[in-house]
């Protein structure tokens, strides 16, 4: 094992290996317990994400409402609600990243699908329990609050008046860029073998990245970046407004992801590169 020299000190490299990649199809995991305990981590992370993040939508819509006797200037605010769910993104994580990966997102999940991060099966039943328990989170918002639910919107994500559909979807491509960009660089085993000597809690960073694409976002799309987060709060809303752009929430976050999983897997992992160089160091025939 490797020693470094750092200003008098010295630390030790951890080995490293790169993993394979997984399967594209991988049947044995539908006989692994493993597997639906990481369905349920997701579905239940998904569940909380959305129950606290759109009551902290709609508590701030109606403390902020002045026709209802509240204070313009009143509630957690947007920076509040910036903070709602990089804080819930940042504690979910922390809480189920050994058991599913944390990813708590479509597009996260399909992100690591294409660098091969994880199955077409595990991607797939990820996507559904992501989905369900977003529409389950919101079902228990409406549930408990029908009244100020239906009155302020149902924390529904829409294009917001002023901005064309494509500043939209292109408030969803680099917001979600952002973050899936954040996923893999706080997950990277080369860069967490690399730089051993620092360390970094990788929910920490992701939550971070939410966060900030919230503060840049909220005013144009309300904030996407998760197709089941939009999706269960229009499936509950279930109201025209919901639905007439909501390709955008599916398709930008997707668009997104594939891009960031791009950049990061052939660009600064050079995996173009040592593809062709392997290709280029194959003794002729």
């Amino acid at each position: 094992m490797a020693k470094h020299d750092v200003e008098g000190g010295s630390f030790s490299a951890k080995d490293y290996h790169d993993p394979p990649p997984a399967p594209l199809i991988d049947g044995e995991e539908l006989t692994q317990w493993s597997f639906y305990r990481a369905l349920i981590a997701e579905f239940i992370a998904t569940l909380l994400f959305l129950y606290i993040t759109v009551l902290t939508v709609i508590g701030y819509k109606s403390q902020s409402d002045v026709k209802a006797g509240g204070d313009l200037c009143g509630g957690v605010g947007i920076l509040g609600i910036a903070w709602a769910f990089g804080g819930m993104i940042f504690i979910l994580v922390y809480c189920t990243a050994g058991i599913s990966g944390g990813h708590i997102n479509p597009a996260v999940t399909f992100g690591l699908f294409l660098a091969r991060k994880v199955s077409l099966i595990r991607a797939i039943m990820y996507m559904v329990a992501q989905c369900l328990g977003a529409i389950c989170g919101v079902g228990l918002v409406k549930a408990f609050q029908k009244g100020y639910y239906n009155r302020y919107g149902g924390g529904a994500n829409e294009l917001s008046e002023g901005y064309s559909t494509g500043v939209g979807l292109g408030a969803e491509i680099i917001g979600t860029f952002v973050l899936v960009y954040t996923v893999f660089s706080a997950t990277d085993p080369k860069r967490n073998a690399r730089d051993s000597h620092v360390p970094v809690l990788a929910p920490l960073p992701i939550g971070f990245a939410v966060f900030m694409v919230h503060l840049a976002t909220i005013p144009v799309t309300g904030t996407g970046i998760n197709p089941a987060r939009s999706f269960g709060a229009a499936v509950i809303y279930n109201k025209e407004k919901a639905w007439d752009d909501h390709w955008i929430f599916w398709v930008g976050p997707f668009i997104g992801a594939a891009i960031a999983a791009f950049y990061h897997q052939f660009i600064l992992r050079a995996g173009a590169a040592k593809a062709l160089g392997s290709f280029r160091s194959n003794p002729t025939i």
